[in-house]
């Protein structure tokens, strides 16, 4: 059976026709071009020649790496230093990325926070301090990233630097505080976006990010305000509501 396939390839990949001798005085058989490589594509086409061939996820994985193959080839040759060239590049990026990604950690979901700083439960910047502290003391950074935020807000509407007002998140806070406080405005952006990063983000927090936010509510604390007439105008509408109370 194979002789009779390589015997029609051999008609099939000789000029316009073949002929092939016989036995005795017989004139020998001509056989055209075309003919002879149809015989040849019957023949091979028989299950008895594709018994062993590789299934189909085998020629697929083959032709996949065929490519990567044939791609890294290119690249090394249009890489100076050729492949050991190449080779450094691709460590090289690889290693910018893992710094990129160890430095900035997991990407931000969404911009900003929607939801309210506070919950349902209001407590005073003293007991959002404690609750900071008590967190920080067992490493648990995210919760006292959010105490303390909370503690730093707190402490401005109780000085009449930020009006009590319901539903107020973190970045709204930071940014009605920096018009009163405009030396800490960077300080308190940065402070809404640690909190916004652990609460919604998916982010994890740090002993040096809580560090940073709890020596902004020390600073805040020594910090006289620049008084508006919008800052005035809240002071004293406060005041008049403790008289009345």
């Amino acid at each position: 059976m194979a002789d009779r396939a390589v015997e029609a390839l051999l008609r099939a990949g000789n000029g316009t026709a073949l002929s092939l001798a016989r036995s005795g005085d017989e004139p020998p058989v001509t056989i055209p071009r075309d003919p002879a490589r149809e015989a040849a594509r019957r023949e091979l086409s028989k299950d008895l020649y594709h018994q062993n061939d590789p299934g189909l996820f085998q020629r697929a994985l083959d032709t996949l790496w065929d490519w990567i193959g044939d791609l890294f080839g290119t690249a090394s040759t249009a890489t100076p230093g050729g492949t050991l060239g190449l080779l450094v590049v691709i460590l090289a990026v690889v290693a910018v990325v893992t710094a990129l990604w160890w430095r900035l950690g997991t990407p931000r979901r969404g911009p900003s926070s929607t939801a309210a700083l506070f919950d349902d439960r209001p407590r005073s910047a003293a007991e959002h301090r404690a609750a900071a502290e008590a967190h920080a003391a067992q490493g648990h950074w995210n919760q006292a990233v959010q105490e303390r935020m909370r503690a730093i807000v707190r402490s401005l509407e109780e000085r009449a630097l930020l009006d009590a007002r319901p539903g107020r998140t973190a970045d709204e806070a930071a940014a009605e505080a920096g018009r009163t406080l405009p030396a800490h405005t960077d300080r308190l952006s940065a402070a809404a976006r640690d909190f916004d990063d652990v609460t919604y983000g998916g982010r994890r927090a740090t002993e040096q990010s809580y560090g940073r936010i709890a020596e902004l509510d020390l600073d805040l604390e020594r910090t006289k305000p620049q008084l508006t007439a919008s800052n005035t105008h809240t002071a004293a509408h406060t005041a008049r509501q403790g008289a009345a109370e």
